[in-house]
């Protein structure tokens, strides 16, 4: 998110505050997609004023987390099953770039980072949701974070949040099933400390397929 500097910093706090929240209520599924975000309404939700309300709806739309209507107003950005499957096909395409390019410049500095994230995700899971969508976002940018390729680990960033939007949307259907998330991340991290690029990248993708194929099934067409 790029936010201007004013002299003062008192519009870039108030952008970057409402960007935040109404972030995380769009994300979360708060605010439902394809809802109407009224600029008056916002304001007085979010107890600010129209300008800093506009610049978060605009940077907001840059994020594909909200869309115009005809210029003249704007919605949460509805979601759907092809809008999803894409976002998961790029995710596999891009994140395989990204780790791969990350694995093959591996230093000590990035292994003890993903040492880090992956030991705070592990005790995240076992507090709150929100805790471990932080914590289970900055791993796995962690793992990414050595590419030296900073528009695609931007890209990667961007297409994480499209994606756990589907999973909060989903917060209420039946669970994973047999399946261990966290046998997942061990795998996907044991072969990126290894520095097997072919061996990371696939425990990566199938742990994204067997997400995606699940989140999938529970959306209509």
């Amino acid at each position: 998110m790029n936010v201007m500097q004013t002299t003062d910093g008192k519009e870039t706090s108030a952008t970057r505050d409402c960007y935040l929240r109404l972030r995380d209520l769009i994300l979360t599924g708060a605010m439902p997609p394809g809802q109407k975000l009224k600029i008056e309404e916002l304001r007085t939700l979010l107890n600010t004023g129209a300008s800093p309300v506009r610049e978060a709806l605009s940077l907001l739309t840059s994020d594909k987390l909200v869309e115009r209507i005809d210029q003249r107003g704007f919605r949460a950005a509805p979601v759907s099953k092809a809008n999803f499957e894409e976002i998961l096909m790029l995710r596999c395409t891009l994140e395989d770039m990204a780790l791969r390019a990350s694995i093959k410049q591996a230093d000590t500095g990035w292994e003890e980072q993903g040492v880090l994230w992956h030991h705070h995700m592990k005790q995240a899971s076992k507090r709150s949701t929100s805790d471990f969508e932080v914590a289970h976002k900055a791993f796995h940018m962690a793992l990414l974070a050595n590419a030296g390729l900073p528009m695609l680990e931007g890209y990667c960033a961007q297409l994480y949040d499209l994606n756990i939007r589907y999973r909060y949307l989903a917060a209420g259907v039946p669970s994973y099933g047999e399946r261990s998330i966290e046998a997942e991340h061990q795998a996907i991290f044991d072969a990126a400390l290894d520095r097997d690029a072919d061996a990371a990248s696939t425990a990566l993708i199938e742990h994204y397929r067997r997400t995606g194929q699940y989140l999938s099934s529970q959306m209509e067409s």
